[in-house]
């Protein structure tokens, strides 16, 4: 993806996202929200949710597995990890809940992860982790656990605003 699409996607998207958190749910958080668009932005392509790897290379799938993983590592290395299962966890279960039975159907061990759960968690641990060029961060993450289930509601909410906006007919000038 270009630059240039990239920023028209970001923006596309940040009005969505600000329309559905600010109008809609009443939520005023601009650095949540930024959060929230990068984290739609970032996922766009398969890849990146799929990030991170064990110590031997391994790509990691199931958030299980990126639990374990997040244990045996320490510092930045084990927040980055917690914040991506955080990410990931809020990404499937607000844009495509649907996909969660899918998900822990075809799993060797997600099938006994609760995303929500799960998320909400990772988010905390993350936010506790001293990452002192990332303290701004910390706070927006603390602020995921505690509302996890309102922004992956305004999530879907957000999706669904793309959804109709595609459905529409196009626009005639003149």
């Amino acid at each position: 993806m270009s630059m240039a699409d990239r920023a028209s996607l970001r923006a596309y998207l940040a009005g969505l996202t600000e329309t559905t958190f600010q109008e809609r749910l009443g939520v005023a958080d601009p650095a949540l929200l930024d959060y929230l668009v990068e984290l739609l932005v970032r996922f766009v392509h398969i890849d990146a949710i799929h990030a991170i790897r064990n110590l031997t290379g391994r790509r990691l799938e199931e958030v299980a597995e990126m639990l374990v993983e997040a244990e045996l590592r320490l510092g930045d290395a084990r927040r980055e990890v917690h914040r991506h299962i955080g990410d990931v966890t809020l990404f499937w279960s607000g844009v495509y809940p649907e996909a969660l039975e899918k998900l822990h159907k075809r799993a060797k061990y997600d099938f006994f992860v609760d995303y929500c759960e799960t998320g909400k968690r990772s988010y905390r641990i993350a936010s506790t982790i001293a990452a002192p060029e990332k303290e701004h961060e910390n706070d927006v993450l603390a602020r995921l656990s505690y509302e996890f289930e309102l922004c992956a509601f305004g999530l879907r909410q957000v999706r669904d605003q793309w959804q109709a906006r595609r459905e529409e007919p196009p626009q005639r000038l003149g």
